[in-house]
């Protein structure tokens, strides 16, 4: 972990410098920002508004990092109890002395929730709260198997030209089999490359409003053509 340096972004919250890679783990624009907006709202607040009467929610995050996302999900205003069962995939843990560090702006007992989220084992299923059920599993993706299927997918993975491997249409064929159907899959990034192997394996795939400092983003729907 000597590779990791700790950055203040223009939101006033923290991120991750990877020396070795030369890449950030969030937006230098606002890495709060950039979740939010990606992952929070383009996201599971998306699908909770359209699928409100779904009882769970099924997320599958690629690249879970400094948990972020997954605290932001737990925090999310949940008026209808939908059930969340949240599992993040992480090959590279991120140390606790680095986490301890990061400021994402949150009160005390978000805080405590942060580090509690951090401090769960791996690779073991986890109840929050009544509502949030919560896997961190210690593997990379091409050795993660599941038996169940997801509504949203987080594809949260370093850029494409730092971790080309991640995004392949092998990988999002996998992601497409794995989602049920009008499951959603949002990311960050909006390459041209992206889109059409996304649209290649089946997604449709609309081009959203990006967050502070980028034009756009992507969001991907498996819808099943008759």
């Amino acid at each position: 972990m000597n590779n990791l340096q700790l950055k203040t972004t223009a939101d006033g919250s923290s991120t991750i410098y990877h020396k070795e890679l030369d890449e950030h783990y969030h937006s230098i624009h606002g890495a709060l920002q950039e979740s939010v907006h990606v992952f929070i709202k383009s996201g599971l607040n998306y699908f909770q508004n359209k699928y409100p009467f779904n009882k769970t929610i099924n997320i599958l995050e690629i690249g879970w990092g400094t948990g972020l996302n997954c605290i932001l999900s737990i925090l999310c205003k949940n008026p209808l109890n939908q059930i969340i069962e949240y599992s993040g995939i992480e090959p590279y843990p991120v140390n606790l002395d680095i986490i301890e560090n990061l400021n994402f702006n949150f009160n005390e007992e978000e805080i405590k929730l942060f580090y509690k989220i951090h401090q769960l084992k791996w690779d073991e299923k986890h109840f929050i709260n009544s509502c949030f059920q919560l896997t961190k599993h210690s593997k990379g993706f091409n050795n993660f198997k599941s038996s169940k299927t997801y509504d949203i997918v987080y594809f949260d993975a370093f850029a494409p030209k730092k971790q080309p491997s991640i995004w392949t249409s092998d990988v999002f064929t996998k992601l497409y089999e794995y989602l049920n159907t009008n499951g959603i899959l949002v990311t960050y990034c909006a390459k041209g490359q992206v889109r059409r192997d996304l649209e290649s394996v089946g997604f449709y795939v609309e081009r959203l409003k990006g967050p502070p400092g980028k034009r756009e983003m992507l969001r991907g729907i498996k819808i099943i053509k008759k």
